[in-house]
This record gives structure tokens, C-alpha cells and sequence, in this order.
């Protein structure tokens, strides 16, 4: 069942939260251009023994979309799930993202482990804070891959989206594509009627603008500005899991690479044969990590 949680910042989130009260609890969190839906087989596998709690973010479906691309900074990203965990009296829990929600993850993450708040995560295709900048500075294919969020960030795309809402803009980015056959009808059904809200559509966009990475042209030089800092971020001290699809051919496998060196408890487990959406192209054998991992950490 659907609720509406209005966090203590005024941002107000539809949520699914499913399972037992006094149950360990997972915090799912959807990445673009999706919803807590995408999350549908985990939490039918996780909720009897879980409570298993999946907003829809700021900027999604129903859920606050304050205008203003300064609303969609991943500190204000990341305070909402702290927000909502208050809002909920959740104390401790484990994060669960994927994509953008994997991005929010990291930090939640991050910020968490200090807090004791935080005490697992697991992340499905979505790249390290540290890793990803350099990458799209240094590796052809992660850049290539990436072209899209110069389009995503440019003004112009708005006018896609006021006339033929979201899809307009994921079509001049990524060109007609056959429908994923691992995709049920009615959740493909379910997710361009989402994409007709234009409204949405901006505020989803806003999270690609609001961020601080930078994708240059494919003229630019490949390498690392002389300039160049990398983010001052701590070690990674909770088990963490990391999903990765390795067929993605938005986040190739180079993303793992150096993350043993980021995280103290790491494990990785690797889904061959499966796209970007991992989690419901691959669900049997991401639930199987997840079992093992969150059996192992308990």
C-alpha cells in the first residue's frame, strides 16, 4: 500500500512499505527515468522477513517537485532519505539503490556509516563518486556512454518535453530501441504513462543538471585536467555489495575497477547477460546476492 510521507523539509514522498515492523529494514531507491516500481521483485522476495520501504523520490510521479534545478543537489538528494527514515521511525537500516537512487546511495552511505545509522549497502549499476568523474575524463567508452547528459542538461530538450513529454527527450538521446523483452506489458504500460507528465519530466532532468559531474565533448582530450582533484571522501567501512549488469552499455564494467581500494567489506558479484535494469532483467540472480550477502552480514 501506497502512503504519503511528508518529510520534516516539506518534501512530501509516495511510498511502498511493505513487510514487518520490527523487521530489519531496506531502504530502496529508484534511479532515472523509473520509479519505486522498478524495485517490484525484491520487494516481493524480501518483504516477509524485511520491511522493505521504496520512495518515490523528489522530482518523481506523485511526489513533491519543487522547480528549480538548486532543489535537486545531492545533498538535498541525500538529506530526503535521512528525512524519511525520521519521518518513519526508522533508526538503523540498509540502503539499496540503483542508478540515480545508487548515486544517493553512495552518499547515504557515506554520511550514514559515521552516523550509525547506516549499516549495509547494496548498490546495482551505479558508479563510485570516485571512480565515475575520472572516467569521464579518461576512458573513451565511459564518455561516449555519458554524451547523453549534454542533452539531458541543455535547455532546449524542455521543448521535447512540453511536446512530447519524456520519451521525446529519451529518443533524441538514445534512438528507438525494441522494447526490452524481460519487461512485463504493464509495467512498460505504466512507465510511458508516467513519462506523459511534463512536469516530471523536467524535475527528473533536474537531477542530470543539479550535478557536479562534468561530461565533456568527444574532441576533448582524455586525461585528467592538470587541475584535477579528486573528491575528499572517507573509506567505505560497512559491507557493501555491488550488483553490476555486464552488459550495460551505459556503465561499463571499468566502473569496478580500484573499488576494493575505496571499500573495506566489499563484495561484487557480476550478472552476465543482463542490461542497465538489472534488478528486474536479472531478479533471480540478484535476489540470490542479496540473500547471501545480507545472510552473511546479518
Amino acid at each position: 500500500m501506497m502512503q504519503r510521507v511528508k518529510l520534516g523539509n516539506g518534501i512530501e514522498l509516495d511510498v511502498i512499505d511493505q513487510g514487518p515492523r520490527d523487521a530489519p529494514v531496506l531502504i530502496f531507491l529508484h534511479g532515472f527515468p523509473d520509479s519505486h516500481r522498478t524495485w517490484r521483485h525484491q520487494i516481493a522476495h524480501f518483504s516477509d522477513r524485511f520491511r522493505c520501504i521504496a520512495p518515490d523520490q523528489r522530482g518523481y510521479r506523485g511526489s513533491s517537485k519543487p522547480h528549480g534545478v538548486e532543489n535537486y543537489t545531492p545533498d538535498k538528494l541525500i538529506g530526503d532519505i535521512f528525512l524519511l527514515a525520521a519521518a518513519l521511525d526508522v533508526g538503523k537500516f540498509t540502503i539499496v539503490g540503483h542508478d540515480w537512487g545508487g548515486a544517493i546511495a553512495w552518499g547515504v552511505a557515506l554520511i550514514g556509516q559515521g552516523m550509525g545509522r547506516v549499516e549495509r549497502a547494496i548498490i546495482a549499476n551505479a558508479p563510485h563518486p570516485v571512480i565515475f568523474p575520472k572516467l569521464l575524463y579518461t576512458d573513451r567508452q565511459q564518455r561516449a556512454a555519458s554524451q547523453y547528459f549534454r542533452l539531458f542538461r541543455d535547455p532546449a530538450s524542455d521543448a521535447l518535453v512540453e511536446q512530447f513529454g519524456l520519451g521525446g527527450v529519451l529518443l533524441k538521446a538514445f534512438g528507438e530501441t525494441p522494447e526490452n523483452p524481460k519487461m512485463e506489458p504493464e509495467e512498460r504500460a505504466a512507465l510511458l504513462a508516467d513519462w506523459e507528465n511534463r512536469e516530471a519530466a523536467i524535475t527528473m532532468l533536474n537531477w542530470y543538471r543539479a550535478s557536479p559531474m562534468e561530461v565533456l565533448d568527444m574532441d576533448a582530450p582524455f586525461a585528467l585536467p592538470a587541475d584535477y582533484k579528486p573528491i575528499a571522501i572517507p573509506k567505505l567501512t560497512i559491507p557493501t555489495l555491488v550488483v553490476w549488469a555486464m552488459d550495460d552499455i551505459a556503465l561499463p564494467p571499468a566502473n569496478l575497477d580500484g573499488m576494493d581500494d575505496l571499500i573495506n567489506d566489499l563484495t561484487i558479484a557480476k550478472v552476465p547477460g543482463s542490461g542497465h535494469f538489472v534488478q528486474w532483467e536479472a531478479p533471480t540472480e540478484v535476489n540470490a546476492a542479496m540473500d547471501e550477502f545480507l545472510g552473511r552480514s546479518a
